[in-house]
């Protein structure tokens, strides 16, 4: 039986993935943080001497976009050398490797969606590390290294901007979200499929080695995806007002347009996920379900 292996197995999008991979009764491997240490050569090499998996899916990152700023060199060895690392040990055993990286690799100033080829341009440190982080799976693996560029991703797994609107709906009257920064809202369920479908198609050779878009398809801002947001929860969303990104200082800089096309995956012969406005409305049970208990479970742990 063909073995997956799915590092940072901890986060959100890996649960995902390692959720999908049972479904369709694909073995999988899962390890976290304290089960491998990407930035560690000789441990990256031993897990996948130990597991010799047929792919792997990289989820382990430094995601703390703010926190880069002012530790660059940590972000860096695990957001460039990490992948380094895996892809070196993927190339000495054989295995097709899936990288995450992120909309944040261009430089956000665009007009139409970036196609998989265009110029990047990364702003900040994080988005520096992510960068370095692709160049090295696809110079160590030009034919087996598929870089798999998202953005925006929610899910039922972990903390993250859908799940805030939620709970902030029954918290708040007013919520000022910000509206200049384009994107494309992700369900990392989605996601996932997409990343079983890519490696399957590497590894039966149909499915070309290079970067990927997996993003899913039509734009919003987050001003316009909270009033969705509300929207569905049943509220009035009125109740949500637009501001700008001023209004939010942040250390990191944040991408005005980050959409990102979807011709590769076209080309390839996979089919890009579906607009954000369905794959929303689909997850959205989901979502709700696991923020109100999880507030459930904090108001329980207080009492």
């Amino acid at each position: 039986m063909s073995t997956w292996l799915v590092t940072g197995a901890g986060g959100m999008l890996a649960q995902d993935v390692l959720g999908r991979l049972a479904a369709q009764g694909i073995g999988a491997v899962g390890l976290d943080r304290a089960a491998l240490d990407i930035t560690d050569p000789d441990a990256v090499r031993r897990a996948l001497r130990r597991h010799r998996p047929e792919a792997v899916v990289n989820c382990a990152a430094w995601s703390d976009v703010d926190g880069a700023e002012g530790q660059e060199e940590a972000a860096h060895r695990v957001n460039a050398i990490g992948p380094r690392h895996l892809a070196e040990a993927a190339g000495e055993t054989g295995a097709v490797l899936l990288h995450l990286s992120t909309d944040y690799v261009f430089a956000g100033d665009a007009s139409r969606p970036y196609a998989e080829d265009a110029p990047t341009a990364p702003r900040g440190a994080y988005a520096r590390g992510k960068r370095a982080g692709e160049r090295a799976v696809l110079e160590l693996l030009p034919r087996t290294g598929h870089v798999v560029r998202t953005a925006w991703l929610y899910g039922t797994g972990g903390a993250n901007f859908v799940r805030t609107m939620i709970r902030l709906e029954g918290e708040r009257e007013t919520v000022d979200v910000v509206d200049d920064q384009h994107g494309q809202p992700t369900w990392s369920r989605d996601l996932a499929d997409l990343l079983l479908r890519l490696g399957r198609g590497a590894l039966a050779g149909t499915v070309p080695p290079g970067v990927h878009h997996g993003t899913s398809s039509g734009e919003t801002t987050w001003y316009g995806l909270t009033r969705e947001v509300f929207r569905l929860l049943g509220a009035d969303p009125d109740r949500v007002r637009p501001t700008t990104s001023a209004a939010f200082a942040r250390p990191a800089p944040r991408p005005g347009y980050s959409v990102l096309g979807h011709e590769g995956l076209r080309r390839a012969g996979v089919e890009p996920l579906h607009d954000w406005r369905a794959a929303l409305a689909e997850a959205f049970p989901y979502l709700v379900a696991a923020e109100r208990g999880k507030s459930r479970e904090k108001h329980a742990t207080r009492r």
